[in-house]
């Protein structure tokens, strides 16, 4: 995540070097080619707007690092947690069979689907680093299905532009572009380290996400949405993280 204090200082110098005029053409450029983010309104709206254009500009196919298995933290660090829904607690106790991923929005096939059927699918895993906001991290081993390959299933309507994905955790939601939602390591990840995602890492699903910052992957995944237009979710700004004044595009 990029903080207010930071935000402030690269947008200054932004100014600074290219000027106010250089940087309106800039953002002139970004709407024309759609490369404009939901939270682009506001006092840092044009930074998050360069940020991301340039971001999609340069780095639109490229990969996060993966590691060797020997780089894998020994103790994944798993960050607090709201107390469980009673919902949430009947699930986890009988398993989590009767948990469900809803997808609906701009798709030509609504479906739902249990965790089985995710893993019935075809798997994919990358040792990658999460990288939290708050300045700690670690390594692990993340498997599950790629995003891409069930977005297929349901089948994407072509004038779709995001994917909105909701938490079991009340409040919780996040969206990100086409572009990352198939992009080859983005998956909806059941695995970690060789065993069933832990609960305390987003178990039994959560969104993997390794070129974001780590609130981008949202634990407990149960609903996604694909949609051409933000508005009609939250306040309109793609998340309640960026409802909070986070960036809604954290790449790294």
């Amino acid at each position: 995540m990029i903080n207010l204090s930071r935000r402030k200082l690269i947008v200054t110098g932004l100014a600074a070097t290219a000027g106010a005029s250089g940087l309106a053409v800039a953002a002139r450029l970004a709407q024309k080619y759609g490369l404009v983010p939901p939270d682009h309104g506001g006092i840092y709206g044009l930074g998050e707007s360069l940020t991301y254009a340039s971001q999609r500009l340069l780095t639109r196919y490229s990969l996060a690092r993966e590691f060797p298995r020997s780089r894998i933290s020994p103790r994944p660090f798993p960050n607090d947690l709201d107390p469980f829904t009673e919902d949430f607690k009947r699930l986890q106790a009988g398993g989590f069979a009767g948990w469900r991923l809803s997808i609906d929005g701009m798709v030509h096939q609504p479906a739902s689907f249990s965790i089985t059927d995710l893993k019935s699918c075809p798997s994919r895993g990358h040792i990658t680093e999460l990288a939290c906001e708050e300045g700690w991290s670690y390594i692990a081993e993340w498997v599950g299905v790629p995003l891409s390959y069930v977005l297929d299933l349901v089948g994407v309507q072509p004038q779709a532009r995001y994917v909105v994905y909701v938490s079991m955790e009340p409040n919780t939601w996040d969206s990100i572009d086409m572009a990352d939602a198939l992009h080859p390591q983005t998956f909806l990840c059941y695995g970690m380290n060789g065993s069933e995602l832990p609960v305390a890492h987003g178990g039994p699903l959560r969104m993997r996400l390794p070129r974001q910052v780590g609130y981008k992957n949202i634990k407990f995944i149960t609903r996604l949405t694909v949609t051409d237009s933000m508005k009609g979710f939250g306040k309109g700004v793609g998340s309640a993280a960026s409802e909070a004044g986070y960036a809604w595009y954290a790449g790294i």
